[in-house]
């Protein structure tokens, strides 16, 4: 199954920033969307608009630090349209913070989402896309996954964890199954504001005003893995503004 059009797509973290803008794009290309988030209400309101401009969406609550969450978003899209070409993992957490702060909390909650939200959602996909023998994973990392700086160990690290996993499920997948590993690079979201520490969310949103690009430029990234033809694998994709250092 090559393009867009008709394929249906899972796709986490969808209420809003790089989640959004990828499910309005693959939306307006003809996918089938079943959009999965913690905030329902945000949830709604996108799936009602994707209806309203002729397109076709489901939504579901999903909090990716829960297995069963990521069992019933894939079992919604089963249900509603038989099968799942692609599951986009985009849930992620920034709790960004020098090691020093010690804010272990923090740093449990980004390697539950990062981490083990993006193994929950290949252990529920990933026996579906056997039996189907065709399916697409399409997970968001980050730069970081390349290069560590300070205050962002942790979340690094997480994102090191996710290419690694992601480039081992790629070995694994065979001839049937594809992965790709996207890496965003400073985007205009509301990605600072997780940071507690108030002097690494200034320098997050100034990095921010000053060189990042829209989280659409991402979802075109996506667009461009998911419509290639199957006996293609676009592996990973580094997107970034071209003024990062």
């Amino acid at each position: 199954m090559s393009g867009i059009k008709g394929k249906v797509v899972a796709i986490t973290g969808a209420s809003s920033g790089i989640g959004e803008a990828t499910a309005l794009l693959l939306a307006e290309r003809g996918a089938r969307l079943v959009l999965g988030a913690r905030r329902s209400e945000r949830l709604a309101d996108l799936v009602d608009r994707i209806g309203k401009a002729g397109g076709t969406a489901v939504q579901i609550r999903t909090d990716v630090t829960r297995r069963d969450d990521l069992s019933a978003l894939v079992a919604l899209a089963l249900e509603r349209f038989g099968r799942l070409d692609v599951l986009v993992g985009n849930a992620g957490s920034g709790t960004i913070s020098p090691l020093d702060d010690l804010r272990v909390d923090e740093w449990d909650h980004m390697v539950d989402v990062n981490v083990k939200g993006v193994l929950h959602g290949i252990g529920a996909a990933l026996p579906v896309f056997r039996a189907q023998g065709s399916g697409h994973f399409v997970t968001t990392a980050s730069t970081a996954a390349h290069r560590i700086v300070p205050s962002m160990a942790v979340y690094a690290g997480t994102k090191v964890a996710v290419r690694a996993i992601c480039e081992g499920l790629r070995q694994e997948a065979g001839d049937g199954l594809r992965v790709t590993t996207v890496l965003p690079g400073p985007i205009a979201t509301d990605f600072a504001e997780a940071s507690t520490n108030s002097r690494v969310r200034a320098q997050i949103v100034e990095m921010r005003d000053r060189v990042a690009i829209p989280p659409e430029a991402v979802a075109r990234a996506i667009a461009f893995a998911v419509e290639q033809p199957a006996d293609v694998d676009v592996n990973e994709i580094v997107v970034r503004p071209t003024a990062q250092a």
